[in-house]
């Protein structure tokens, strides 16, 4: 059985995180996937560490199950090769700023005129239309003009940085999967694609769906260490005596009421209703001195047997190494650029019907591979060997 997405034909012309992760994620749903690289200029990512044989692990997680080809897009004869493939393509994923594109006569209006079943994805920091659209930025500016960053946080850290980049990947990759899916459904009733404009700004501050509704709808501003999810309440980390941690997420009175019994103090449970921020302060503190006491060893012992909300703090190789991710199948053998195996994070959705088992590699420009596709889109030999010798393709 063939993968959900097998029949889908993406060009990426996206590097860094946030169109790679999304192009890597319909990849890993079996669409077909051809890179886009400049010549002479490789994605930062490539050079990130840690590294397996010259090329980061970051770089080959993002580039699994992709083809590519390397093009100079300044000269017209590589923008003419894709203008050609783009009849045989469904969507194209773009991240550069708004109005290059068009510089390069490769924008949504010029190449719709070719195929008018193209879906056009453009993921930008501040949207196509924005006084921002010319600004450059980053997942941490994305964070800080949306509001998430003004409650990420305690009043003694202030906001504070996420460990995964949350704009970028919620926001851009994932909005730009949801939007170029929904085009795809919506192009098999009108038959014509469209243009999707992913702002990652945009979408961070439509993450703000929880407490930052109170703020659009009635003026109240979700703040640092005070609502029930950022610190306002016991709901936290707690750090034991062999300076690991603990997350306690016993929210439900049922599960409050084991939390607060296994660490002996089932009298505490009554200190939890008080909506008073100085109060639940004081109830960290105390839960915070007794977890204190005891490794994580001991804690984990404990709640494992128990239905408490109540779970360790593992590092990235533990909770890869747990029961649960082996369970879960969510490490996967890819072939690296250098032939060996790689193990890396494998894809998150699950389907029921069709085949989870792709044969995952990671590719780069490959001379057969370029020669093959020219060759479909009616390039001679000659041609190709032409336009190899002027540095045009790769």
């Amino acid at each position: 059985m063939s993968m959900p997405l097998n029949k889908l034909k993406i060009l990426d012309f996206s590097t860094l995180l946030p169109g790679p992760y999304a192009t890597m994620m319909m990849a890993d749903m079996g669409a077909q996937v051809l890179r886009v690289e400049a010549i002479g200029r490789d994605d930062l990512v490539k050079a990130f560490q840690p590294q397996h044989k010259g090329a980061s692990y970051a770089y080959l997680t993002l580039n699994r199950n992709k083809k590519a080809i390397g093009l100079d897009l300044k000269q017209v004869e590589a923008v003419n090769i894709i203008k050609k493939l783009i009849a045989e393509y469904d969507v194209i994923i773009e991240q550069f700023r708004p109005g290059v594109m068009a510089k390069l006569s490769l924008d949504y209006s010029t190449l719709k005129q070719i195929n008018p079943k193209l879906i056009y994805c453009s993921i930008t920091g501040y949207g196509q239309d924005s006084c921002y659209k010319n600004r450059a930025g980053h997942d941490i500016n994305y964070l800080a003009l949306s509001g998430l960053a003004s409650f990420s946080g305690t009043q003694q850290t202030g906001p504070v940085l996420s460990g995964t980049q949350i704009a970028d990947i919620a926001g851009g990759s994932h909005h730009a999967v949801m939007g170029v899916l929904a085009a795809v459904i919506e192009r098999g009733i009108s038959g014509k694609g469209q243009h999707i404009d992913i702002s990652m700004t945009d979408a961070a501050f439509a993450l703000n769906g929880m407490f930052g509704a109170g703020a659009v709808g009635a003026d109240i501003d979700p703040q640092l260490g005070e609502t029930v999810l950022n610190g306002g309440c016991f709901y936290d980390y707690y750090q034991t005596s062999d300076n690991r941690y603990i997350s306690v997420g016993s929210l439900e009175p049922k599960f409050a009421a084991s939390f607060f019994k296994n660490i002996g103090h089932s009298e505490w449970l009554s200190r939890v209703a008080s909506p008073d921020v100085n109060h639940q302060k004081a109830l960290k503190k105390d839960i915070a001195k007794v977890i204190a006491e005891q490794p994580l060893s001991y804690w984990q012992s404990l709640f494992d047997l128990l239905d408490a909300c109540v779970e360790p703090v593992l590092t990235v190789s533990e909770a890869a190494n747990s029961q649960l991710m082996q369970d879960r199948n969510m490490l996967v053998d890819v072939k690296s650029l250098a032939g060996d195996i790689v193990k890396q994070i494998a894809p998150a959705i699950k389907f029921s019907k069709t085949n989870n088992e792709l044969s995952m590699c990671v590719t780069e420009p490959d001379g057969i591979f370029v020669k093959k596709l020219l060759k479909d889109i009616n390039y001679q030999a000659t041609d190709v060997k032409e336009l190899l010798k002027n540095n045009v393709i790769k």
